[in-house]
């Protein structure tokens, strides 16, 4: 997995816990609604961090909140 992954994995989490629809992930982050589609469907395989950012803020939380998850502690996580 690398990171791309672990961010859309992330946010798809989130997405379905919290009861949000990416439309309205897309007005409360400041996303582009075409641009969250393309990494949630893995056509944009260029995630900054930005973007990681703004996905945290849309949600409410912290950049570190966000990023504190399990699937961003494997050790087979790819950084390229």
């Amino acid at each position: 997995m690398n990171v791309h992954d672990a961010v859309a994995k992330r946010t798809w989490e989130l997405l379905k816990e919290r009861n949000i629809t990416q439309y309205r992930l897309s007005k409360l982050s400041g996303v582009t609604h075409g641009g969250l589609d393309a990494l949630l469907n893995g056509s944009n395989k260029n995630v900054t961090l930005g973007t990681v950012y703004r996905l945290a803020r849309g949600f409410g939380m912290t950049f570190h909140e966000f990023i504190d998850d399990d699937v961003f502690r494997r050790s087979d996580l790819e950084i390229d």
